[in-house]
Order: C-alpha cells, then sequence, then structure tokens
C-alpha cells in the first residue's frame, strides 16, 4: 500500500468517525468554522506524517517536501469527499 492510499484511507476514517461520533461530533461542530478547519487539517498533517514516516522511516528521500505534499494532498481529498458525500445527521430529540 502507498503512502498516499495510506493517508487517503486515514482521511476517511477521520472524516467518518467526526460525523458519526456523537460526542465528537457535538464538540466539533460547536467550534467556529474556521477553528473546524484547523483542527482537521492539523489532524490530516498528523496523518500524511505517519505515513510518511511508515513508508520512509528516517533514511533520507532526494524529493522528500514533494512526497510528503502528495501524501497531505491524498488524505484532505478523500476526507472532504468523505465529508461532501456524508449525510448530515440532526440532533435527537430528548424527550
Amino acid at each position: 500500500m502507498t503512502p498516499e492510499e495510506l493517508s487517503a484511507i486515514a482521511g476517511i476514517i477521520l472524516s467518518v468517525v467526526f460525523s458519526y461520533v456523537p460526542w465528537l461530533r457535538r464538540w466539533f461542530d460547536g467550534l467556529d468554522p474556521d477553528y473546524r478547519r484547523l483542527v482537521m487539517l492539523g489532524l490530516l498533517c498528523l496523518v500524511a506524517t505517519g505515513a510518511y514516516f511508515i513508508n520512509y522511516g528516517l533514511e533520507y528521500v532526494p524529493a522528500a517536501a514533494w512526497e510528503y505534499i502528495k501524501i497531505l494532498i491524498a488524505a484532505i481529498i478523500a476526507n472532504q469527499s468523505a465529508y461532501a458525500v456524508s449525510p448530515r445527521l440532526e440532533p435527537r430529540a430528548r424527550g
């Protein structure tokens, strides 16, 4: 599995978790939209970093920055695609 595929899968999982885990969704939806974007971008950067190091370790890669950017872009595209197609859950009324 390539690091791009690995980061894309992790990006999809992040989107699903933030959409369907009730307490996490409530916390995330309560954030300002700009902070939501920053939180997700930070998590995707962690995912890309993990995928990069799983594949390359600490060895020298001549185009390391470009490889990291490709991995990060794959994670962002998959994350936002999963977010776009996931249904919006309305909070259930208690009573």
